[in-house]
C-alpha cells in the first residue's frame, strides 16, 4: 500500500529560560532523539519541519529548521507552522519554570550570602498544541525519573493525545546526552514495551508505526 507524503512537525532539544544577560535556567537535553525523528521522517518522504532549541548538532539534510531559545519561542513558531502538519511529535525537553523578572544586567555574586529565584510556570506547550489538533496526529513524550508509565498514562488522556513515548531517563542507556533510548509506546488501547536500541534506529520504527496508524493515499 503506497504511503502517503505528509508533514512532520517535530520539536527538538532543550529551551533556555534567561535569569540575566549571561544566565539562564535549562536542562541535559541534547536534541539527539528530535533529529534522529526528523533525520527518520525525511529519509521516508516526508516533509519536515524541525523546531530547535539550542543543541550542537548539525541539521538533517532537506529538513526545514527553526532555530529558538525560550519556550515562548518555541510555543510561537510550532503555532506558525502547526496549521499546515499532518504530525506533530513533541520530542524538545521544555523548561518547566522561568525567573518571572529577568535582570537587566549580570548579578553579580560579591556582597550575597544567598541568591532567590522567583519562577513562574512556563506554557504548557504540549496541551496548547493539542488543543489545535483537529485531525493532526499529536506524539508527545514523557521523559521520566523512575516508573514513567503513570504519568505518561495521566498526560496522554489530559492533552488529549494520540501516542506518548515514556522512559525513564534515569537508566545509563535512557537517558539525556546518550545515543540509546529505551521507551514505551501507550495509545489510548495499547502499551509497547521496546528493547533499548539507538536513537536513530528508534527514530525510524517510531515513524513507520506513526505510518501505520495513518490512513493510506
Amino acid at each position: 500500500m503506497k504511503k502517503r507524503p505528509l508533514t512532520f512537525l517535530i520539536s527538538a532539544g532543550p529551551t533556555r529560560e534567561a535569569i540575566d544577560p549571561v544566565r539562564y535556567l535549562s536542562n541535559r537535553s541534547s536534541g539527539k532523539m528530535g533529529y534522529a525523528l526528523a533525520e527518520a521522517a525525511r529519509a521516508a518522504g516526508h516533509r519536515v519541519i524541525l523546531v530547535s532549541g539550542p543543541v550542537a548538532l548539525i541539521p538533517p539534510r532537506g529538513v526545514q529548521v527553526h532555530p529558538v531559545i525560550s519556550a515562548s519561542d518555541m510555543l510561537t513558531a510550532l503555532k506558525r507552522e502547526l496549521p499546515a502538519s499532518d504530525v506533530l511529535i513533541m520530542a524538545a525537553a521544555v523548561a518547566d519554570w522561568r525567573p518571572r523578572r529577568i535582570a537587566p544586567r549580570k548579578q553579580k555574586k560579591a556582597g550575597r550570602t544567598s541568591w532567590t529565584l522567583d519562577l513562574v510556570p512556563t506554557p504548557d506547550l504540549l496541551a496548547t498544541l493539542a488543543r489545535r489538533k483537529g485531525r493532526r496526529f499529536v506524539v508527545g513524550f514523557a521523559a521520566e525519573t523512575g516508573n514513567p508509565l503513570p504519568e505518561a498514562r495521566r498526560k496522554l488522556l489530559a492533552k488529549n493525545l494520540d501516542l506518548i513515548v515514556a522512559n525513564d531517563v534515569s537508566r545509563p542507556d535512557a537517558g539525556f546526552e546518550v545515543d540509546t533510548n529505551r521507551v514505551t509506546l501507550l495509545t489510548a488501547h495499547t502499551l509497547h514495551a521496546w528493547p533499548t536500541m539507538t536513537k536513530r534506529k528508534l527514530a525510524r520504527d517510531l515513524i513507520a508505526f506513526i505510518e501505520f496508524r495513518l490512513p493510506p493515499s
